[in-house]
């Protein structure tokens, strides 16, 4: 396949999501048996041509608009999280590392709508000593997500001298992403968790293993960016942000409209009335509805700002901050949300036959990532009051 020849779409990537529902309804239990997404599944999402929705142009990619990615991760998320996470995961992967990629070698690597892209977190115990053309490259990685898909995988490593002493680049110690194929790393299924099954995020290792330079970007540095599109302005742990809180406010809205089902059919043996006339019923999901829909209307503007604006040229920190908190609000309500539907529906919620478990252990997995944690919203806080602050992840 020529990768500078764009495929003919007529729908939007939240509508060729959405049409995978029933496909992802049917194979959740299976995938999470199994911690990994079904065959069924990952040929779904590539005949859908959705694991380049972000990946630039250039390379045969969509380069969609920002918010049309929150808008499929949520869509896939309504109907199986990790399925979402794996679609966030290497789109946003594959979309960063290209952008900063020789062409040739990136379109050597995304040479068609089947090449994804996985790796795990940072890791401070790994190394990568500078040599002639390239890095020795050794270390263990965990979270893998979806990397028992794709065919390339990559991990972050500081670079060092092969004195030892820290690689500087651009002024700061270099921090650098390195892709290799999946084939020479140890890979360790260790993956035995509480929700997002799914996804597969093995461990992963390898061993004074040899990275050219090619195969070495440094993804959000913008002295190495050779796509200029707003996407690949928005630093990789904003656009992971959008994608996952996507995902979060997906399984929210499962389980509200899971539990409205519910309350319109159901009669607590504890209560006098059915919970369709139940008033702290009928309140409840009200509230639950307004604290979903204005979360996502927040993460909504966000993004639409920080897309604009990046095309302008003129992604300040007041906007990448704001865009911050969004997705991590969105992220935490949407959690808070999948909660209480949990508690509302009482002895079902229990049932592994019943729509309620699962979502609830995915959603309060999604809960526990760092896109979602407090200390982005005091950094938030700090940066609204002016108070010393150390600007990250923004």
């Amino acid at each position: 396949m020529d990768t500078n020849v764009q495929p003919l779409l007529t729908t939007s990537p939240s509508e060729r999501a959405a049409s995978l529902r029933a496909l992802l309804d049917e194979h959740g239990p299976e995938m999470d048996r199994r911690r990994e997404v079904t065959p069924e599944v990952v040929a779904a999402l590539v005949q859908a041509d959705l694991l380049r929705v972000l990946l630039p142009k250039s390379l045969g990619g969509q380069e969609a608009h920002l918010i049309e990615h929150c808008k499929a991760a949520e869509a896939i998320g309504y109907a199986d999280a990790s399925v979402g996470w794996f679609y966030n995961q290497s789109n946003v992967s594959a979309a960063t590392a290209s952008a900063a990629m020789d062409h040739a070698a990136a379109a050597a690597i995304f040479n068609g709508p089947h090449q994804g892209l996985a790796w795990g977190a940072q890791y401070g115990g790994s190394k990568a000593i500078r040599v002639e053309g390239g890095y020795r490259l050794t270390g263990t990685w965990g979270y893998g997500s979806g990397s028992r898909h794709t065919t390339w995988i990559g991990a972050h490593s500081a670079v060092q001298n092969p004195d030892g002493t820290p690689h500087i680049r651009y002024g700061k110690p270099d921090v650098r992403t390195f892709l290799f194929l999946k084939a020479k790393a140890k890979v360790t299924d260790d993956w035995d968790v509480l929700g997002l099954r799914g996804t597969g995020s093995d461990t992963y290792s390898v061993e004074d293993l040899f990275i050219p330079d090619e195969h070495a970007p440094c993804r959000d540095a913008m002295e190495e960016r050779r796509e200029t599109g707003p996407l690949y302005t928005i630093i990789s742990n904003l656009l992971y942000a959008t994608g996952f809180c996507g995902v979060a406010m997906g399984i929210g809205r499962r389980m509200l409209d899971t539990y409205a089902q519910l309350a319109r059919g159901k009669q607590s043996r504890a209560a006098i009335t059915s919970m369709a006339n139940n008033h702290a019923v009928q309140k409840e999901i009200a509230q639950l509805e307004a604290k979903l829909s204005g979360a996502r209307a927040f993460v909504h503007e966000a993004v639409t700002a920080a897309h604009a604006a990046a095309a302008e040229g003129r992604l300040e920190v007041d906007l990448r901050m704001r865009l911050r908190l969004a997705t991590t609000h969105a992220m935490q309500e949407s959690a808070d949300v999948a909660y209480a539907c949990y508690r509302a529906a009482g002895t079902t919620a229990i049932l592994a036959s019943a729509p309620f478990e699962r979502r609830f252990r995915d959603s309060m997995s999604v809960s526990q990532h760092l896109q979602g944690m407090n200390a982005h919203l005091e950094m938030v806080g700090r940066h609204i009051i002016g108070a010393d602050n150390v600007v990250q992840w923004v």
